[in-house]
């Protein structure tokens, strides 16, 4: 057996990972029990990683309209026609999409030659769609992108606040360190700043479920209270911050009194004191955000909203205190490191007159950026209006995930030549590609990425290339050369790109920049190849756990800045009579579009299909029963997904996860409904706050087929979702157009004759199963509209049957489990495939009270943690 120490590739986390590979070939997933960031724990998605490395569905040739070709003559096809593009169009007719999946070798080369060679800085990255609103709120801030604090401070604080972050399904790991850490700290609390009740409340002591948008509301008002009740840290002020009289002056105009504040944000008054109270009198505080608050267009104003209330209290740079911005991807902050971000050049420099003459100066370069380039979404509607003419997308799918999809897919369509590097062939995105890149995948290629805490480590190689996949930046090299820049990019290792992106970080670096890695610049490729965990900066071989300690910030004068925040609605903000306000998120097990964790059948047990949550009673309102098909619409686009009462749904709102696309369900991309509106410092797009309408979908008929084989998907389904199982395939369906005939419509579909038939016309039941040699191979249950369907759980369940008994052939068709197969219900523990039925059961018959009893018999919630909400609130109920 070997061992193989490496990264995992989904959350901001940074969770290391112990790959064995057996004698067998077979690979084992386990956490790295000496890593930083995670000590050995990992969550659902990271413990399923080992299922998702097959070959299926990848990009594994260079391919020209469709075509394969070789590397050499795509290479110089691609070079062709970024030059013609330039020479008859202009260099700002070219641009790069890039994207936080990439390593930070990769991102540096991309960078290095769209912003130092061809000149133009019209590359940006798919983090803009996640953290953009927190690096312009810490840029305003400090002077700098600074994350200022480090895990540690979670556990060592006394108050742990979460504003528009769902820790327990977005960063599980934290999630259970935080845990671990309040069963241990009797006197550490938690606050949730939520509109939805997510499982991250399971550990609150406080959710405040807020009016979507009104955060810069409540923590103006926390401003202000700190100021009338005498809670501010008048030294930490004066010596260190400038911009505090202002700052307040605005707080106080907008927000003089705690009920204003209750009844803008939607709140109790007695919550409200509780936060702030807490708040001012704990002297230990760290509050994190995520996507709630930066996924705005009023984002950077709550990100510093939040970083008045830590300065005016001088609870920063403190073990325990500060404010904390938790990344969604594995290298969010590598990109930022680099200069992935348009506004921003290289190495957290800016397009400043001697910060551009600096890097031009170190890359030698002939030509060089001096001012920012298009942001995403700016960037996408300048390809859909013909100025951008070559467009390279690199490991993203931003057909799914920018806003309006449909404008995205305009867009692409009218661009003269799209160039996607990717290791899935088929994507939403990749289907509008002239030409396709096949590039490798995790445990393929090797280089670093930088976690939240601005840790840096390096993904190893474990895996052989797929087939002709070459790493990132050895593409974008070889274009480079073809290009004339071939003494500039003549990398021959991962680590020679590392060194000089090391370098740089130090070069003319005396102190004045926090971004400093140059002691890494002569690294040993023995050395990379062990690359140990370390956070930035590095001084003397140490790295930086936290910045401000000395209350010295990088701006000219050293001194933070408070930044007046005039409290407004999010620019979608309308009456809602007729309408909802949509939030989208990510749920449990998936992760982003679905390309890596779409994979695995585990991973899509607990919740399989595109899906709204709602509250029972607008549903009723809106004539919708629980578990029913509904189309949610606005000017742009609509969706079909399923209805999912919940009463942790605040009224007026519903919730759709965004991880579902076109080569999964046929109307399950949330984004289509997304506007392209934008925070106006950030760019950052307004994901949390979109009106929209909802209503019953109005079928002929409903139905599932269970499956060995994939399916071609016919004309006759107008709604489906495609999802894969242990035994092969499962596909919801629904159409709106009348079948006279099934059984002929399955001859037709399927080509098969003998069939286990049950039928109720009168009622619309139609009920058809095929077995070959006594084993199942499909079955297919159809109801017109209005009947339900039955649990698909126990019917799954005898695809692992050799031979079938009269009692189970009975279940194909009347879809009623027979005592000998119990219906197990949906998945609650993905790790041991723990069914809510199970769970229930088990609490009942042996009286179980705790989530540790539930373990000791079950093994439930043992592994990741990820479920223990789920299990306590059926403890609960």
């Amino acid at each position: 057996m070997r061992h193989f120490k490496t990264i995992c590739p989904y959350c901001g986390t940074g969770c290391g990972v112990i790959v064995t590979r057996e004698e067998n070939g077979q690979l084992k997933i386990q956490g790295d029990k000496e890593h930083p960031a995670n000590f050995g724990r990992l969550c659902s998605k990271g413990s399923a990683l080992a299922e998702t490395l097959s070959l299926e569905g990848r990009l594994l040739s260079p391919e020209i309209n469709g075509q394969t070709t070789s590397w050499e003559t795509v290479l110089d096809l691609v070079a062709q026609k970024i030059q013609q593009s330039i020479d008859q169009f202009g260099k700002e007719s070219v641009a790069f999409y890039v994207s936080g999946q990439l390593l930070t070798e990769d991102y540096y080369v991309a960078n290095k030659l769209m912003k130092g060679f061809i000149g133009t800085a019209n590359i940006d990255t798919n983090s803009r769609l996640c953290m953009a609103s927190s690096v312009a709120g810490h840029k305003r801030a400090f002077g700098t992108d600074t994350v200022a604090g480090c895990y540690e401070d979670i556990e060592q604080t006394d108050l742990v606040i979460l504003v528009g972050s769902n820790l327990a399904w977005c960063h599980p790991v934290l999630f259970q360190r935080l845990n671990a850490a309040k069963q241990t700290n009797p006197n550490l609390k938690v606050i949730v700043i939520d509109p939805r009740k997510t499982a991250t409340c399971d550990i609150a002591d406080l959710h405040l479920p807020i009016q979507s948008g009104t955060d810069t509301w409540l923590f103006n008002g926390l401003l202000n209270f700190l100021r009338t009740n005498d809670y501010l840290d008048f030294e930490f002020i004066e010596k260190h911050t400038t911009g505090f009289s202002e700052a307040l002056k605005i707080a106080k105009e907008t927000l003089p009194s705690i009920p204003q504040v209750a009844q803008i944000c939607g709140l109790q008054e007695n919550h409200i004191v509780e936060l702030y109270r807490r708040f001012a009198q704990t002297k230990k505080v760290v509050t994190i955000y995520s996507q709630g608050v930066n996924q705005s267009s009023i984002g950077t104003d709550k990100v510093n909203s939040i970083i008045n209330c830590h300065l005016a209290t001088g609870k920063i740079g403190k073990i325990g205190a500060t404010p904390f911005s938790v990344t969604g991807q594995p290298n969010a902050m590598g990109g930022r490191e680099v200069g992935g971000l348009a506004n921003q050049l290289a190495v957290h420099l800016e397009f400043t007159e001697q910060h551009t003459d600096l890097v031009q100066r170190f890359w030698k370069s002939p030509t060089i950026a001096k001012q920012a380039g298009l942001k995403a979404v700016n960037l996408f509607q300048a390809v859909e209006a013909g100025k951008i003419k070559v467009l390279w997308i690199m490991a993203t799918n931003p057909l799914v995930s920018l806003p309006d999809s449909n404008f995205i897919k305009k867009a692409l369509e009218k661009c003269e030549c799209v160039i996607v590097s990717d290791c899935v062939k088929n994507t939403d995105t990749t289907a509008y590609a002239n030409v396709l890149l096949p590039a490798l995948a995790w445990g393929e290629k090797e280089g670093t990425v930088t976690n939240s805490e601005r840790c840096i480590s390096k993904q190893q190689i474990f895996l052989e290339p797929a087939g002709e996949a070459k790493s990132d930046w050895w593409i974008i090299s070889e274009i480079a050369k073809r290009l004339g820049f071939g003494k500039f990019f003549n990398y021959q290792t991962t680590a020679d790109v590392f060194r000089e992106y090391a370098a740089l970080s130090g070069f003319e670096n005396q102190g004045t920049r926090d971004f400093n890695i140059s002691e890494l610049s002569s690294i040993l490729n023995e050395e990379y190849a062990q690359f140990k965990p370390i956070q930035w900066s590095i001084s003397k071989g140490i790295g930086k756990k936290r910045f401000f300690e000395d209350g010295k910030f990088f701006t000219p004068d050293q001194k933070a800045r408070f930044i007046p925040i005039t409290p407004q609605y999010p620019k979608q903000f309308i009456d809602l009579k007729e309408n909802f306000i949509l939030n989208t998120g990510r749920i449990r097990d998936q992760w982003h579009t679905m390309t890596r964790t779409g994979k695995t059948a585990r991973l899509l047990k607990h919740l399989f299909e595109p899906f709204v949550m709602i509250r029972p009673c607008d549903a009723q309102r809106a004539e919708i029963p629980d578990n029913s098909l509904v189309k949610i619409k606005n000017q742009r686009g609509e969706i079909i997904v399923r209805a999912k009462y919940s009463n942790d749904q605040m009224r007026g709102t519903l919730f759709v996860p965004m991880h579902w696309n076109q080569q999964l369900s046929s109307h399950g991309t949330v984004n289509s409904l997304i506007a392209q509106i934008t925070d106006d410092i950030s760019g950052q797009p307004e994901s949390k706050f979109t009106p929209v309408q909802i209503e019953p979908y109005k079928s002929i008929w409903q139905g599932f087929i269970l499956i060995k084989n994939d399916w071609k998907i016919p004309k006759e389904c107008d709604w489906w979702v495609r999802i894969r199982q242990d035994f092969g395939w499962q596909f919801e369906i629904a159409g709106e157009t009348q079948i006279e005939d099934w059984d002929a419509q399955l001859l037709k579909w399927f080509g098969k004759k003998d069939w286990l038939i049950y039928q109720d016309k009168k009622n619309g039941h139609y009920r058809y199963a095929f077995l070959e040699n006594a084993r199942l191979i499909m079955t297919l249950f159809i109801n017109d509209l209005g009947n339900t369907l039955p649990p698909r759980n126990a019917i799954k369940s005898l695809f692992n049957k050799e031979n079938l008994t009269i009692p189970e052939r009975m279940t194909l068709l009347t879809g009623q489990p027979s005592s000998e197969m119990p219906d197990v219900g949906e998945t609650v523990c993905t790790c041991f495939n723990v069914g809510r039925k199970t769970l229930q059961q088990a609490i009942k018959q042996h009286h179980l009270t705790t989530v540790e009893q539930i373990g000791e018999h079950l093994k439930a919630g043992t592994n990741c943690g990820s479920c223990l909400p789920e299990i306590r609130a059926l403890i609960s109920s």
